[in-house]
């Protein structure tokens, strides 16, 4: 084979790649999740197999079980823990949005008009409320309705009992045999690129693991920062919108600015005061303060590279192209991209192309 017609065959294949992964995002997304966690337990489990107890030794069976127990019984934990709070909260909220848009429409709106010079614009906020507060039972009658058939569906309980198990079992085995496979891909390799693609292999994989870990460890520790800041104001909505907060900060600036407006106007519409509203304010204010001073650059570090633009970009077109199996993969995804892109680069800078001598050229 040419090098012409190997180069056309590359591409190919990896069009025809991408081209299943489009249309099997449905049925892939499961596996990912599994691969996701078993990557993120593959090193406990590895550094669990050094441990010895006397003569004994940790074997891999023994400490993937350990590994997986752990992480199954932390889901369940949390999912006892954190659904019933955030279904109490997520009533409540439902509950209090006619209140809400009828203080926006009756109170903010007019208060805005005033300050900001637009008395002559006409606004009937009666209409306004009526309108939203309609529109908005009318949305909710309709999600429950939804929610109740998707629930009583014999395929949407099929599908979701098939994850139930599907996830688990493909993580537990994911996770028992991920050196293999490892080592099986790296046997496949061509003699010729293997070195170059397992150093590449292993400087993505300590950017992602890097990045995945301590990206998690931060979203949990704002969303835990701006619950407990939020519950010591009182707000009653606080832990659906701190925990939503430190959930969407993984997009650079998003949780924050979702966070923050939905404090704000829960902490008006509970209160009526701006007192509340100023706290609220501090406790996010804390939040991106202990963040960008403490909490980044000790779990996160400054090697990984990845750009809030990039990261935006990443999650928005990977949830464009391949839906939630996109927002899944979209931040690996572009972490290997970066780690691609530097290796090209200081090859670029080492090349003729970018060291050229323009008097030797002319020269010859």
């Amino acid at each position: 084979m040419t090098t012409d017609s190997r180069q056309w065959f590359l591409l190919a294949l990896g069009a025809t790649f991408f081209w299943l992964v489009y249309l099997l995002a449905p049925v892939i997304t499961p596996f990912a999740i599994s691969a996701a966690l078993a990557y993120l337990g593959d090193p406990v489990a590895d550094r669990l197999e050094r441990v010895s107890i006397g003569k004994w030794h940790i074997s891999r069976a023994v400490a993937v079980s350990i590994v997986f127990v752990l992480m199954t019984g932390g889901i369940f934990l949390a999912f006892l823990i954190v659904f019933p709070l955030f279904q109490e909260q997520a009533e409540r909220l439902v509950q209090n949005i006619p209140e809400l848009l009828e203080w926006l429409a009756g109170t903010a709106i007019p208060w805005l008009q005033t300050k900001l010079g637009l008395t002559g614009l006409s606004l009937d906020t009666e209409t306004l409320v009526s309108a939203l507060t309609s529109y908005w039972k009318e949305l909710s009658t309709t999600t429950l309705s939804v929610l109740g058939t998707m629930s009583r569906s014999g395929q949407a309980v099929m599908g979701w009992l098939m994850n139930l198990v599907l996830i688990p079992m493909v993580t537990f085995y994911l996770l028992r045999d991920w050196d293999l496979l490892i080592d099986g891909i790296r046997e496949l390799l061509p003699r010729k690129i293997e070195p170059t693609v397992s150093r590449l292999v292993n400087e993505i994989d300590q950017v992602l693991g890097a990045f995945v870990r301590g990206q998690l460890m931060v979203m949990l520790a704002l969303g835990v920062i701006y619950t407990v800041g939020l519950s010591l104001l009182g707000l009653d909505l606080a832990f659906i919108i701190g925990m939503g907060a430190g959930l969407l900060s993984v997009v650079p600036y998003l949780g924050t600015a979702v966070g923050l407006v939905a404090a704000v106007l829960a902490a008006i519409d509970q209160y009526q005061d701006v007192f509340h509203a100023v706290m609220v304010l501090l406790v996010f204010g804390l939040g991106q303060t202990l963040e960008g001073m403490v909490l980044t650059p000790k779990l996160v570090g400054d090697r990984i590279g990845l750009h809030p633009v990039a990261v935006i970009f990443a999650v928005l077109a990977g949830g464009q192209l391949f839906g939630f199996l996109g927002i899944l993969l979209a931040l690996p995804a572009a972490s290997a991209l970066n780690v691609l892109v530097r290796d090209l680069r200081g090859k670029y800078k080492e090349s003729t192309l970018y060291d050229e001598d323009p008097e030797r050229e002319g020269e010859s």
